[in-house]
Order: C-alpha cells, then structure tokens, then sequence
C-alpha cells in the first residue's frame, strides 16, 4: 500500500516510476546514457556466495573491460584470493555492496524466489550496512551503490537504503536469470543488448553453463563495437527513485 501511495508523489517530483508488482515489490530499473555512435553497456555483477567464476573474470581482465561488481560479506569470507585480484586492478573493477547475507532488502516479510527477506527496517539496515563495513574492513573503498539479493524491494526500503547514503542499483538487462540460463541463451541474452543497459549477471557461480555464455556474450558485444563502462563513470537513470 505504501509503494501505491508513493508512486504519484515521485512522479510529481521528476522520478521515473514503476508500478509495483502483484506481490507489492518493485524491481527498478536502471539505464546508463548512451554512447550514441560508439553503443556503451556497464556489465554488474553480482557475487552472492559461493566461489569465483574464472571463466568471466579472465574474459574481463584478459580484454581490459571494466565491470562493477556487487560482493557480500557472505562472499568475501570464501574469496579473498579473488577479491585481491579484483583490488588489483582498481582501473577496471568498482567493488560495491551486495549486503551482508544475501537477504533481500525488503521492510516486511515476502519470500523472493524461495529466499525470506529481512522483514523489517531493522533488519534491512543490518543487510545494507553490514555489507558496506565488510568491503571497507577489507580494504576497498567505501562503497555508493546498493543492490540487495533478487534486485527487488518496496518504496520505503529504497527510500530507507537511500537514507543510509546509497543509490540503488536496478537493471535493464538480465543476462543469466540467476546464473540459471544456458550457455547458448545467456549468449544470445548479453549479445542482444542494446546501447544504454546495464546489465546483471553472476560471478560466483563457476560450476554453472551460464558463466560461459556470459563470457561469450560479453565478446560478442566487444566484437559489434560496444564499449564498457562502470556505474562510476556515467550519468543514470533510474526508475523508483533510486538515484539522484
């Protein structure tokens, strides 16, 4: 109810909106500005739990393509070799806040895809800064943006996380569906961007096909001319208020 209440209140003020899901979530969305006659796309991904897919990050390193990447603190713990590799390279990787466990940053209690949120501002706040202390206990820098796990949240916890000093990142391209597509279909996925998306994937999942269709995805762009950037370095545009 709140999200419904709040919608024509944000569009009064200038912010693109989206209408709220059937479950009353929001999944926002986000675009980069357009590069125009050289097409740009920022790769995110997001590093959950579980380990490091090598097959990506050497197409990123090995072709020079700067990416951001959200990292829990659940991750972190297993992955310190990778995350060194990540602050290596600091020209090429913005290292920003997934949370602390996973736990999608939603105010009341809803599963998300089988996964039970924080259930209430308390425990969202717990999630938000929880992941924010351990990238900076591990040496990065402190971190801008904020995507919680499944991407999707009410008003009032994007309201919340803006209030803790983030910007929210939503998506406009799902290029693995939860590193559970395909290798051919993740391909296909990431090949058919367009100028302007952000695009989602996983980095944490080595074992699944879907890594190795990003990386093919991700060549697949380079090969028709596109560029890549991080969220750092251009304007955005986000629905729901998630931005400034």
């Amino acid at each position: 109810m709140k999200a419904l209440l709040l919608l024509p209140l944000l569009a009064a003020l200038g912010f693109a909106t989206q209408a709220p899901a059937r479950d009353g979530l929001l999944e926002p969305k986000l675009h980069i500005a357009a590069g125009g006659k050289t097409p740009r796309v920022a790769l995110t991904f997001d590093a959950c739990m579980g380990l490091a897919d090598q097959r990506i990050l050497s197409v990123l390193i090995d072709n020079h393509i700067p990416a951001t990447i959200f990292i829990t603190a659940r991750w972190l713990k297993r992955n310190a070799e990778t995350f060194a590799i990540f602050r290596a390279h600091p020209d090429l990787f913005e290292l920003e806040n997934h949370g602390a466990m996973h736990v999608p940053a939603i105010d009341r209690s809803v599963p998300v895809y089988g996964i039970a949120s924080a259930g209430s501002a308390e425990a969202v706040e717990a999630e938000v800064s929880g992941g924010a202390n351990a990238l900076v206990a591990d040496g990065a820098p402190r971190p801008h943006w904020f995507r919680g796990a499944t991407a999707k949240y009410t008003a009032s916890s994007i309201a919340q996380i803006r209030a803790l000093g983030f910007d929210v990142a939503g998506y406009s391209l799902n290029g693995d569906d939860g590193s559970l597509l395909g290798a051919r279909a993740a391909t296909r996925r990431i090949a058919s961007a367009h100028d302007g998306d952000v695009i989602i994937s996983h980095i944490n999942q080595p074992t699944h096909a879907a890594g190795e269709g990003v990386a093919a995805g991700i060549l697949a762009l380079k090969a028709k001319g596109f560029t890549f950037v991080r969220l750092d370095a251009v304007s955005e545009n986000g629905s729901n208020a998630t931005v400034n």
